[in-house]
């Protein structure tokens, strides 16, 4: 179990680069560098499809994407297998075999983005990542020793208002990602509906994060999983918001620029990684309100 949750870790590293990589990929405006799929300039090969592909820095950058999701790929298939034969919970046996479902589903989302030029398929394709990174997330915490081993720290009922803070978190990350794909895929430019609708949803994700924060300060303060994880959360949204802030004004600063400049590929991508690991904390919010997040029962 141990080292099953250190190769899930390992996939679950592997897909955040995977995910950063990809950022850079739309970053740059990189996503069509190579024209087809699943062959690289009517090659096979995917180590050499292009002489000195990897001293060009757009074939590098989609062309690498490609190979990191190869890579990904193939680590979800052996946690799946790995799993399907060696755990002895059923449902976390299907929900490994989920993840090689939802890997594979997102391959091809990216290579029929490519083949059809569809921008609509970069934002699913955006969206679904969030989706297979929180599952993997899940998985590496369903193996984990303080998963396993660590009693929860109530005995008592769940804590409603807790639960409900902790599913909204997630939702509301995830659709505040899906409205930052709208505005970072080349073509659709900073709408100004689309940029108002997202400072909402920072707020949002702000305030539910708020929320959940002070409710473990005020009655799960003992909890050090739910407590020190809470602050963790906040302190990520701290950064995302301070990140999506400079790219608008970096963005607005680029305008007119042929090509955007290194502080605007630095920052979005950082912007679009911290997301991803706001995702990730959300998923291990709603976990640990699940394990731990209980009411105590009053004596008498």
């Amino acid at each position: 179990m141990r080292w099953r949750h250190r190769f899930t870790v390992l996939t679950a590293l592997s897909t955040l680069l995977l995910m950063g990589w990809g950022a850079f990929v739309t970053s740059i405006e990189a996503g069509l560098a190579v024209p087809d799929w699943p062959s690289s300039y009517d090659s096979y090969d995917p180590f050499n499809p292009w002489p000195g592909w990897w001293r060009i820095t757009p074939l590098l950058a989609e062309h690498g994407h490609r190979l990191l999701g190869m890579l990904v790929g193939f680590l979800t298939t052996v946690l799946a297998v790995w799993t399907w034969f060696a755990e002895s919970r059923r449902w976390l046996r299907w929900l490994a075999l989920g993840a090689l479902v939802l890997v594979s589903f997102q391959g091809l989302l990216g290579g029929l983005r490519v083949v059809w030029l569809s921008l609509d398929l970069a934002v699913v394709h955006a969206a679904t990542a969030q989706l297979f990174l929180g599952l993997v997330v899940a998985l590496g915490a369903f193996t984990s020793q303080w998963w396993l081993t660590l009693d929860a720290a109530r005995d008592g009922p769940r804590d409603d208002r807790l639960w409900r803070l902790s599913l909204a978190a997630p939702a509301a990350v995830w659709l505040q990602i899906i409205l930052g794909a709208l505005l970072r895929h080349p073509g659709t430019g900073i709408h100004p509906w689309l940029v108002g609708f997202h400072i909402a949803g920072a707020v949002l994700v702000a305030a539910v994060v708020a929320a959940f924060l002070l409710r473990v300060r005020d009655e799960f303060r003992e909890s050090r999983v739910l407590y020190r994880g809470s602050w963790v959360l906040a302190g990520l949204v701290d950064v995302q918001l301070i990140l999506g802030l400079t790219a608008y004004f970096v963005t607005l600063d680029d305008a007119g620029m042929l090509q955007p400049s290194n502080l605007q590929v630095a920052v979005n991508t950082s912007h679009a990684v911290v997301g991803a690991l706001l995702m990730a904390g959300a998923v291990l919010a709603v976990l640990a309100t699940h394990r731990w997040g209980r009411q105590p029962i009053t004596p008498g």
